[in-house]
């Protein structure tokens, strides 16, 4: 399993991105996918997951309201978009393939519950 995050870029405060992680393998369609970001100096940090069929997503209670994960199971490609970006937002975003297991589902927000990690997608926002 390959996962491919691209969209990042140099952004004006209060513009949108909208962030692509294409999957390679077979699979894609049967395991729940999370996006992360890590900001230098800080740990990384969970936003959002999506279950395998797109029918269920939770967020981190920082990413409510200006993110949204979705995906395309015939594209094999998990979104995340982003509204009305700050500064703070600042970071690098890694997609990643949720283990299928109990503990992984229990414990979503975990980076241990994710066994397969895009190289991550650098947004940087100006003020």
């Amino acid at each position: 399993v390959q996962l491919q995050a691209s969209g990042g870029g140099l952004v004006q405060a209060g513009g949108s991105l909208r962030l692509s992680c294409a999957a390679s393998g077979r699979s894609f369609n049967t395991y729940a996918m999370g996006w992360f970001r890590q900001a230098p100096g800080k740990e990384r940090e969970f936003l959002a997951t999506i279950d395998w069929n797109g029918a269920n997503a939770k967020y981190a209670d920082s990413a409510k309201g200006r993110f949204t994960i979705s995906r395309d199971n015939a594209q094999k490609t998990v979104y995340l978009e982003i509204n009305s970006l700050k500064p703070e937002d600042t970071a690098v975003y890694y997609c990643a393939r949720r283990a299928g297991s109990i503990y992984s589902s229990t414990y979503y927000y975990l980076p241990t519950s994710y066994d397969y990690w895009g190289q991550g997608t650098l947004v940087t926002v100006s003020s």
